[in-house]
């Protein structure tokens, strides 16, 4: 039997071999300072930008993510614009690919859910804040007019937050039929309007304030309610009841 060559547990170390061991990354120094800063000081602290690079290390995991950072926020003007904005326009910045935009789009979904659960544990109108910060987080950067409808019950908590009808980046059309029909069908009590103006200013148009008052009336038949109509706009959100429109 041939005699079997045996080394010890240690003999590829004194015969000099060491298994390859990763570079370090040049920028791994700046990613542990900005967790250390965050910890310390806490998130809020922090501006958008190094926010954004903070969620930016999960999904680009070598490398400086501060010029992508800052690229989303000039290319799109805000951290929220950012988030709101679709796959395809994430991936015109330099340095998001698909996994990084679904990425950031999987955080706005996360911050829609927890918006919308919010609501629906209250009221509505004793959560209006909490409303209102949900239809920004919704709408405000829909490349596209879009028409939904809160649905709710005789207490005023939210039973359905629907999508009626999506449009152009100027018009969405509602059909006043269609949304007394859905509000039978969920046996709701009053509705909350809502759509937003992609120009950014929500301010009532005319079409507007006519298509709110159609919807006043087939609800009165009918007795449902229509609290207020909500227009989203990047610039802020217009409420026809604070108006004094209806």
């Amino acid at each position: 039997m041939d005699a079997q060559l045996s080394l010890p547990t240690d003999g590829v170390a004194e015969m000099g071999w060491r298994p390859a061991q990763p570079e370090p990354s040049p920028h791994a120094g700046h990613r542990e300072r900005l967790r250390d800063r965050a910890e310390a000081g806490g998130l809020t602290a922090l501006p958008d930008y190094e926010l954004l690079e903070l969620y930016l290390f999960r999904s680009i995991p070598r490398g400086d993510v501060k010029p992508t950072a800052k690229a989303l926020l000039a290319r799109f003007g805000s951290l929220e614009a950012a988030l709101g904005a679709s796959i395809a326009e994430l991936m015109t910045v330099k340095g998001v690919g698909r996994g990084v935009a679904t990425d950031l789009k999987l955080l706005q979904e996360a911050t829609l859910r927890i918006g919308r659960q919010t609501v629906r544990k209250r009221t509505v109108i004793s959560s209006w804040n909490a409303l209102l910060a949900y239809v920004r987080v919704a709408l405000a950067n829909e490349p596209r007019e879009q028409f939904r409808v809160l649905f709710l019950d005789k207490k005023n908590q939210l039973i359905a937050d629907e999508i009626q009808n999506q449009g152009t980046v100027d018009h969405a059309p509602v059909y006043p039929r269609e949304v007394m029909r859905r509000a039978l069908e969920l046996s709701a009590s009053n509705l909350i309007l809502v759509h937003n103006h992609p120009s950014g200013d929500p301010t009532p148009s005319g079409a507007d304030i006519d298509m709110t008052r159609q919807i006043v009336d087939a609800g009165r038949t009918l007795k449902i309610g229509v609290h207020d109509h909500l227009v989203v706009g990047r610039e802020g959100v217009a409420s026809f009841k604070a108006l004094g429109l209806f």
